[in-house]
């Protein structure tokens, strides 16, 4: 991944909307832009703006069935800018920085 690519990504998370969209996909998979919308109460216009943005960052991806468009993470973008970010870590050890066991969510003793 390139730095410009992890700005353009970081950038669009960087918004509270955003962020909440990018969360509520990754726990709950794929949603239909209404059940979006109604979920997060933005309205239909906002929120399709916050998606194009997370969908140019390579965050997520849309997928049309019929006449209803679905919005999922795209994990490997999502793994691109965790394997950039942590490239790194921990003077060069980044397992360090994988979820501890012990504490499901939680980072390592480092970070």
């Amino acid at each position: 991944m390139k730095i410009s690519e992890a700005v353009q990504a970081l950038t669009s998370l960087a918004h509270s909307s955003r962020l909440e969209v990018f969360r509520l996909l990754v726990s709950q998979g794929r949603l239909c832009a209404g059940e979006l919308a109604e979920r997060l109460a933005l309205p239909k216009p906002t929120l399709s703006f916050h998606l194009k943005e997370l969908t140019r960052s390579g965050l997520i991806e849309a997928e049309r069935e019929g006449r209803v468009i679905y919005y999922g993470v795209r994990v490997p973008g999502f793994r691109e800018l965790m394997d950039f970010l942590a490239e790194d870590c921990c003077q060069g050890r980044p397992e360090l920085c994988l979820p501890n066991s012990g504490r499901p969510g939680k980072a390592g003793s480092c970070c």
